[in-house]
């Protein structure tokens, strides 16, 4: 059975998503389960830490898109944080590292978000 620790918190930039083990076919409805329930404010940013990631396969780059989906629905960013190269190298191929911006640590990724500025006056 794969194994996956999720482990959220929250930012001043908004929550963060720690996942560690394997995200496949078997785990990703976990996390897809959790994206509801996660609180993303108009203007905020969710962090992905992958960090601890040491498989992902075509079901995890999936849920990653809902994570972004789930941000940009609530007008918010995402950011992925410390991605293995296993999982970098599959970004290229597919593309997807023009989608995700990337930082190499959750704390780099949290101290980049820059707060919404009001509109002029």
């Amino acid at each position: 059975m794969t194994q996956l620790g999720v482990r959220t918190r929250t930012t001043p930039s908004g929550p963060a998503i720690e996942l560690v083990g394997e995200l496949d076919h078997h785990s990703a409805p976990q996390v897809r389960g959790l994206l509801p329930g996660l609180v993303v404010e108009e203007g905020q940013q969710l962090v992905v830490d992958l960090a601890g990631l040491t498989f992902c396969d075509s079901s995890g780059i999936t849920v990653l898109i809902a994570a972004r989906n789930h941000a940009l629905a609530s007008r918010a960013t995402v950011a992925l944080a410390a991605v293995p190269d296993h999982v970098s190298r599959i970004f290229r191929i597919v593309g997807l590292d023009q989608v995700f911006p990337v930082h190499p640590t959750a704390q780099a990724a949290e101290a980049a978000w820059r707060p919404p500025t009001g509109p002029a006056a």
